[in-house]
């Protein structure tokens, strides 16, 4: 059993331990009902796991409603989790004051309202986040360099990210974002990773869905995360029949004046053994006088690729999704939406996504689809 799967386990066994704790206090529900509760969060805690077995076993229709059922619990759980450690943070400065004060204080909760007050947001939220994930939105950058081309003034690129195609973002969602794309009216389209989510085998119809985008400088991707989990070859032969161009450490002069580049996601160095030159030795090896676009999935900037690329496009972060797990992708990724100011003349834009990993749920943190409008100072 993997670090990781013994982590996930622990973390989420332990917010289900919690909610437990919070409605065997509450006093509110028989003993066989808490049993059947009981057995019913061991079943969500076990349903991410389930999933994938059902999903790799080839029962389709048994993972897509273990996915629904089981991911959209795990958005309400987390957010009960937050809510009622909010809770708990409250009673505990009331608890303080009081024990300062040498007196009793106003306002304090018992644990019927610390167990519903939680429940209560935690569903109305999880009602919202689940027509907000469906709330795509166009967002709109202007990027202005004097190593735009005239030539290439007004040029359109449009960004999609972490659409995360598997089992819950299927057809439907699909359409919805490639319905925004078309309004955005793409010169460039650019997939700044996990295109993909799990298994690749069920998503027919799909490729064939992103192939009628036809931009007329073409479409171009690079691996996530995800790509490499899913299994990388199946993941870049959909991604190819998409229409989309993979660069994997590689660079190229898609027009006079304009450079693409693209590496692949950190995971690679666990899942792949194949040579590739650094990020810097790649972007050395373009024309500097171009302007260059490096698509990357992960938003950090290395140190030792500034002022060899012009604007990084990427992803990975969701802004965190669901409020307020974007406190903690803060923590890893201190730039996790949005543009930032240059570094040596080098732009970095991180996406919030475009679709949903694992809940289907968003909240403080809609879907997006990203258009960067290049304009030429030189013009």
């Amino acid at each position: 059993m993997s670090l990781f799967l013994v982590s996930f386990l622990l973390i989420y066994g332990s917010f289900h331990l919690y909610f437990f704790l919070k409605i065997r206090a509450a006093h509110i529900l028989p003993g066989w009902v808490l049993l059947l509760i009981t057995a019913f969060l061991l079943c969500m805690i076990a349903a991410p796991i389930l999933v994938r077995i059902s999903e790799r076993s080839g029962y389709e229709k048994l993972a897509i409603l273990l996915a629904y059922i089981g991911y959209t619990w795990m958005g309400v759980i987390f957010l009960f989790a937050a809510a009622a450690l909010a809770v708990d943070c409250y009673r505990i400065l009331i608890w303080s004051a009081e024990s300062f004060l040498h007196q009793k204080i106003m306002f304090q909760l018992g644990p019927k309202t610390t167990f519903f007050l939680p429940l209560v947001f935690a569903l109305f939220v999880s009602v919202w986040g689940a027509f907000e994930a469906l709330d795509i939105h166009l967002e709109k950058v202007t990027l202005r360099s004097e190593k735009v081309p005239a030539a290439l003034n007004g040029l359109r690129i449009v960004q999609i990210s972490d659409v995360h195609l598997g089992l819950i973002v299927r057809h439907k969602r699909l359409a919805k974002i490639l319905a925004v794309v078309k309004e955005a009216r793409p010169d460039i389209l650019v997939s700044t990773g996990d295109l993909v989510d799990g298994q690749i085998n069920n998503l027919e119809g799909l490729a064939e869905m992103l192939q009628e985008i036809k931009p007329s400088y073409g479409k171009y991707a690079v691996t996530g995360n995800h790509e490499f989990y899913a299994g990388l070859h199946e993941s870049l032969s959909f991604t190819q029949r998409a229409g989309f161009t993979v660069l994997r450490h590689t660079g190229v002069a898609l027009t006079e004046g304009f450079n693409i580049a693209g590496v692949d996601d950190t995971a690679n160095r666990y899942f792949a053994s194949q040579e590739h030159p650094s990020e810097r030795e790649m972007l050395q090896s373009l024309d500097q006088k171009n302007f260059t676009l490096l698509l990357k999935h992960r938003p950090v900037a290395d140190s030792k690729s500034l002022g060899l690329f012009d604007l990084q496009l990427s992803g990975h972060t969701h802004k965190g999704q669901i409020f307020p797990f974007n406190i903690v992708t803060l923590l890893y990724f201190p730039i996790h939406w949005g543009c930032i100011n240059p570094v040596d003349h080098c732009y970095l834009y991180v996406s919030r996504g475009s679709g949903t990993w694992g809940p289907p749920i968003r909240f403080l943190s809609p879907p997006e689809v990203t258009l960067i409008e290049l304009v030429s100072d030189s013009s």
